[in-house]
């Protein structure tokens, strides 16, 4: 069996990022169109554009703050317009900030991991998730975090924004299963991405040690489990918390 989604539309939050643009480029080769979405960075997503075009697929760049409705409906306006109403919305766009102890974290922090975490999700599903309705069909995937069960000291604004997002996926799991819309979370683990590999990857013991594979996994194989769940092999599988991380965190029943 092969992943093949030719004929289908997708877009990528965050996808000028190092997860996102692997994501984005593995949909692409699956078959998706792309609709390849940045908040500042639009170098990077014309360049990923002229990647996915050059595989022959249709795609553009789109701007858009996450956490603003009125800038994620612009963004889905222009999307539909010149791509159709995407099958395949990944929501991987996150904001980056310092790590600290929830005695000396920033609350600002706590409120920006919200927007991006849960805002993004609630108001992407708004913008999108009614065509799919329509069509009876769709795949509503976010990227979640191995963080939000280990809940280790210093993760405590990344994992609330986290946490807050899997109460949102999993009540809008049941809330438009009935139309044929799978809505699934992957949460990869310390990933491998371009940035390491440029500089070189270097043995991570204190981690690796947790890992039940005893490595750390990559960029690919993260988008490989996103392209399974935009898939039609994966048609039966909605409300999943789904860990990519070598067996870190293992969910238990």
């Amino acid at each position: 069996m092969n992943i093949d989604l030719t004929g289908k539309t997708a877009i990528v939050t965050g996808a000028t990022g190092q997860l996102g643009r692997t994501i984005a480029r593995s949909l692409a080769q699956c078959g998706a169109d792309m609709a390849v979405h940045y908040l500042k960075n639009q170098e990077k997503a014309n360049e990923l554009v002229q990647d996915i075009t050059a595989m022959g697929r249709k795609a553009i760049a789109v701007q858009a703050d996450v956490a603003d409705q009125v800038s994620v409906n612009r963004m889905a306006q222009r999307v539909i317009a010149e791509l159709g109403a995407p099958q395949i919305v990944v929501n991987c766009a996150v904001s980056q900030y310092t790590w600290t102890s929830v005695l000396e974290q920033d609350p600002k922090d706590y409120v920006d991991q919200f927007d991006t975490c849960v805002m993004h999700n609630v108001l992407m599903a708004k913008a999108f998730i009614p065509h799919m309705v329509k069509a009876r069909y769709g795949r509503f995937i976010g990227i979640n975090t191995e963080c939000v069960m280990q809940c280790l000291p210093g993760q405590s604004a990344y994992v609330a924004g986290k946490r807050g997002m899997d109460g949102v996926y999993r009540i809008l799991a049941r809330e438009v299963g009935m139309h044929g819309i799978t809505v699934n979370q992957v949460a990869p683990g310390w990933t491998i991405s371009d940035r390491e590999r440029e500089s070189g990857v270097k043995p991570s013991p204190d981690y690796t040690s947790h890992v039940a594979l005893n490595r750390r996994g990559t960029d690919q194989e993260i988008a490989n489990a996103v392209a399974f769940l935009a898939s039609d092999l994966a048609a039966f599988i909605t409300g999943v918390y789904l860990p990519v991380c070598g067996g870190y965190v293992m969910p238990a029943i």
